[in-house]
């Protein structure tokens, strides 16, 4: 599956947008568990949930749609897609 998504952690109130090609459940667990390294963002917190999932039809677009994202730098951009499914839809087609 590939896809941009949003995690959201509680204990930190920090948003993380990344991409994969892998499944989403399999993603957060090893987000989770640091299986991606002790030193990276988010090693920083145990308890990353899945805030907004965009499915797209290959990997590069998904590595599109979340650098938009995060050149937004915005969280009130990031809850706004939650909010708003037509601004995916926006998003999705334009990148």
């Amino acid at each position: 599956m590939n896809a941009c998504y949003i995690l959201f952690s509680p204990k930190l109130q920090k948003f993380y947008i990344g991409a994969t090609h892998d499944s989403i459940e399999n993603r957060i667990l090893k987000h989770n568990q640091k299986a991606y390294g002790k030193h990276r963002f988010t090693a920083s917190a145990d308890d990353w949930e899945l805030f907004l999932l965009i499915p797209t039809t290959n990997y590069a677009h998904a590595i599109r749609i979340e650098r938009k994202i995060k050149a937004m730098k915005s969280v009130k951009y990031i809850q706004s897609l939650k909010r708003n499914p037509e601004k995916i839809a926006r998003l999705v087609s334009c990148t």
